[in-house]
């Protein structure tokens, strides 16, 4: 046995989870958009107790899903060999809580394969240092299977922060050291923006989102996640979301949304111009976010997402090449996985997920795949 209880809580017990998608703010921002937040208090056999979210939401009539974003948190020093069982054991526990009707639980677990690319990012509160599992085999062994499609990116780089800057420079590719310098020098400045410029960075966003083929949420969506954060900041949850905006001679050409909370900071979103590309204000913008969140006690910085490898056949090749420039470490984590209460329903989801993906995908030109 691996957990000895589960209890339901209050939303704040969320206060404590490493991750922010575990957050009691995640959980109330996502409660607003159409899903339902439940908070939970882990009791790991042997090991401390570790909060727990979990979102629910219908999928169709008479029909819902549970979904654990980054999630569960392991304790330090929980046996890697036994996190695919414990997992299964986690969703075994959790069902009585859930509704009738729901038909899967997913998860997106933290840990990753130590191929010798990358670090941990368990969200259990430990340095990251390499964690191995037993991959796919050990999910698939315990009663997983692989969803059709990744609700979180599995894969990103994650830059230390808890050296000095000149090391942090000089971990980067000459080039980007070049083109931060550059952005300077052609008189690049970087600010710290307010909700004023927010309808500058949704501006933005959908320029960004026709020209790369991305989709984007509405106005709201964004607006929301700022008001959100700047409420919890004030009830004392140690967070902050930073809009930055790097502008030339009265132009906005790029804008970033990045998280701080914690030893964690993640840059969620960006933006930029198709005007004076030249002047290289994205680099600009994360320099001055990763020095802040340093600044501001963050211990790392999470690129948040890249394609899941070095393929320059891929549509977002040029994400790839811009992120793993700034010298942090690649970690391939092992995606979304679900375990079916429901397996008949679950099918004709997974079924439904897969045709989504796959149009989804040869819009894009990318060719489908699971690790």
């Amino acid at each position: 046995m691996y957990i000895k209880n589960i209890t339901k809580e209050n939303l704040d017990v969320c206060d404590d989870a490493d991750s922010f998608l575990q957050s009691a703010m995640w959980g109330e921002f996502k409660s607003r958009f159409g899903w339902s937040a439940l908070a939970f208090l882990l009791d790991w056999d042997g090991y401390e107790k570790c909060p727990l979210l979990a979102l629910t939401r219908r999928f169709a009539p008479g029909f819902s899903f549970a979904y654990v974003p980054w999630g569960p948190q392991f304790p330090p020093c929980f046996p890697d060999g036994n996190r695919a069982q414990a997992l299964a054991q986690l969703a075994a526990r959790l069902k009585p809580y859930l509704s009738r009707n729901t038909a899967f639980i997913r998860f997106d677990p933290l840990w990753h394969d130590d191929a010798g690319a990358g670090v941990s990012h368990n969200g259990d509160g430990t340095d990251l240092t390499a964690v191995s599992h037993n991959g796919d085999a050990a999910l698939k062994a315990a009663g997983f299977k692989r969803a059709a499609a990744d609700i979180q990116p599995p894969d990103t780089v994650i830059v230390n922060l808890d050296v000095p800057c000149e090391q942090i420079l000089a971990s980067m590719k000459p080039k980007w050291r070049y083109n931060i310098s550059l952005a300077g020098k052609k008189g690049v400045q970087v600010n710290t923006g307010t909700e004023k410029e927010m309808e500058t960075f949704y501006s933005l966003l959908k320029e960004t989102a026709q020209r790369d083929g991305i989709a984007i949420h509405s106005f709201d969506y964004y607006k929301t996640l700022f008001e959100i954060c700047g409420q919890r900041n004030k009830k004392g949850e140690n967070l902050t979301l930073r809009l930055y905006t790097a502008v030339h001679e009265g132009d906005t050409l790029a804008v970033i949304v990045v998280l701080f909370r914690a030893r964690y900071a993640a840059y969620l979103y960006g933006a930029s111009s198709n005007e004076k590309r030249n002047l290289m204000a994205p680099y600009a913008l994360q320099w001055k976010a990763m020095r802040d969140a340093k600044e501001a006690g963050c211990q790392y910085y999470d690129l948040f997402g890249i394609p899941p490898n070095e393929d320059t056949n891929h549509p977002m090749a040029g994400l790839y090449r811009f992120k793993t420039g700034f010298g942090g470490k690649i970690i391939h984590r092992p995606g979304s996985w679900d375990y079916p209460y429901k397996p008949v329903f679950y099918s004709l989801f997974n079924l439904a997920e897969a045709l989504r993906k796959k149009l989804r995908d040869r819009k894009k030109g990318i060719k489908t795949s699971h690790k």
